[in-house]
C-alpha cells in the first residue's frame, strides 16, 4: 500500500508505505553507502542518494483504497532522498572539518532549490536522525530530504504562528525570540556572525537546541557564502557539545525549518518566517531517555523533565570541553 489518507480531526496527511516495512537492519560486514559496495561513487564527499524504500514519489499510482468525503485518499506524491555527509562509515557530524561540513550545507542548498522546481511539491524537510534511540537501522553518516506535496501539520501551525504574530506586531516571531535570548543570555550555547544556538525558554526537549539565522531569511537558497560557513561552523560545535555531554554518541533528531515552496497559502511566508534548526535529543541522563509518552503524543502538551536555564549551562560547558580538545 502506498498513498495519502487524511485525517479529518487533525486535518492533515498521513503518508502510507507499507513498503517501508521491508527496511533492512544493515549487516556489519557491508554498507550500500560506502565506497566500493556498487551502489555509490567510489569517490565522493557528500552525495545525494535516492531512498530505496521512499514513502513519496514523483511517479505513485492510484491509492490501493477507495476514499470519501470524509476519509479522502490522495497519491503519495514527492520525493524522498538520502544525504550522505560522509564516505568514512563511522564518521559522525561533529568529527568532519568545517570546511567538509560547508560542502554538506551546499548540498542541502542544491537540493532545496532542485526540488522547488517541481511546482507539486510545497514543502521540503531536511532532517537527521542519529541513533538507535530514535530508529535508525543506517549507521552510515546520512539524513534525509522529504519532498511533500502538502505542509505537514507542526510546519504549519509554526507558519499561522508566525503569521498572526508579524499581522499583529510587524515583525518577525523568530526574530523576536533571538532578541530575547540573547538579551537573557543564560539560554545561549553559542554564537557567531550569522547564527545563534540556544536552548529556547519553551522547548518540549531537556537539551533542545534551536540554530537559527541571524538575519530574517526564509531557507537555504538565500544564505551568503559567509553565512553557509557559518551555519558549518555552528552544526559542528553544537553537534560536538552533545557528544562530550555524556562523553557518548549522543542521539538526536535535527529538523530543518525553511520557508514552503509553490504554496499559495504562503506565499508570503518570506516575510514572517524565518529559517531554523530544531533539535529533538530524547536523553535527559547518559541513560536516561525522555519519552514522547501519553500526554505529549496524545495531547500534544509537552512535559520537560529539566529547566533548560540548568541544561544549557551544561551544555555550555560541554562545548567549552569539546572546543578545548579539537584545539577550536
Amino acid at each position: 500500500m502506498a498513498e495519502l489518507r487524511w485525517n479529518p480531526l487533525l486535518k492533515t496527511w498521513t503518508m502510507v508505505a507499507s513498503n517501508r516495512q521491508q527496511r533492512p537492519n544493515m549487516p556489519k560486514d557491508w554498507c550500500p553507502f560506502c565506497p566500493g559496495s556498487g551502489r555509490v561513487p567510489d569517490n565522493y564527499d557528500v552525495y545525494k542518494y535516492d531512498n530505496d524504500f521512499p514513502a513519496l514519489t514523483q511517479s505513485p499510482g492510484q491509492p490501493d483504497v477507495d476514499g470519501n468525503d470524509l476519509y479522502k485518499v490522495a497519491q503519495n506524491y514527492g520525493k524522498c532522498e538520502v544525504i550522505l555527509y560522509s564516505p568514512e562509515h563511522t564518521k559522525t557530524l561533529p568529527e568532519l572539518e568545517v570546511s567538509h561540513i560547508y560542502k554538506l550545507v551546499n548540498l542541502w542548498t542544491e537540493r532545496f532549490a532542485e526540488l522547488s522546481k517541481d511546482e507539486k511539491i510545497k514543502y521540503i524537510f531536511e532532517f537527521e536522525n542519529r541513533g538507535e534511540e530514535v530508529g535508525v537501522t543506517m549507521p552510515h553518516p546520512h539524513g534525509q530530504i522529504y519532498g511533500y506535496s502538502f505542509v505537514p501539520l507542526k510546519v504549519k501551525v509554526e507558519l499561522d504562528s508566525c503569521k498572526e504574530y508579524f499581522k499583529e506586531h510587524n515583525e518577525c516571531m523568530i526574530c523576536r525570540m533571538n532578541r530575547e535570548e540573547k538579551d537573557f543570555e543564560k539560554r545561549v550555547i553559542y554564537e557567531n556572525e550569522s547564527f545563534i544556538a540556544y536552548i529556547p525558554f519553551f522547548t518540549d526537549y531537556p537539551y533542545g537546541v534551536f540554530i537559527v539565522s541571524k538575519s530574517h531569511k526564509g531557507n537555504f537558497t538565500e544564505f551568503t557564502d559567509k553565512e553557509k560557513w557559518d551555519l558549518a561552523d555552528i552544526l559542528k560545535k553544537v553537534t560536538g557539545a552533545f557528544d562530550t555531554l555524556f562523553e557518548r554518541l549522543f542521539p538526536y533528531m535535527m529538523c530543518i525549518h525553511q520557508t514552503p515552496v509553490n504554496c499559495e497559502e504562503y506565499k508570503d511566508s518570506a516575510d514572517y518566517y524565518h529559517f531554523h534548526i530544531e533539535f529533538y535529543p530524547p536523553l535527559r541522563d547518559a541513560n536516561k531517555i525522555k519519552y514522547y509518552a501519553s500526554s505529549e503524543m496524545g495531547a500534544w502538551a509537552a512535559c520537560n523533565t529539566l529547566a533548560v536555564e540548568q541544561t544549557s549551562e551544561q551544555l555550555r560547558e560541554a562545548l567549552r570541553k569539546f572546543l578545548d580538545k579539537i584545539g577550536g
